[in-house]
């Protein structure tokens, strides 16, 4: 999958990133049989599903901070 990734970073953050996004497009692709760009769902339907991705990342993120905070 290296083979995928336009160039590299100085950033070893934003090398792990990056490679994420190519595995995660790579994932889409093989479920959806599609690419972003050529997904033509309305509007609504990227706004409601960015809202419930939003929203598990904040559950995500109150879970563990419960866990470094002991409550």
């Amino acid at each position: 999958m290296d083979d995928l990734i336009w160039g590299q970073t100085s950033d070893p953050v934003v090398n792990r990133v990056i490679q994420r996004f190519v595995e995660r497009s790579a994932e889409g692709m093989k479920r959806f049989g599609t690419s972003m760009e050529a997904n033509d769902q309305p509007a609504l339907y990227w706004i409601e599903n960015a809202q419930e991705e939003l929203m598990d990342g904040i559950l995500y993120l109150e879970k563990l901070k419960g866990e470094l905070t002991d409550g």
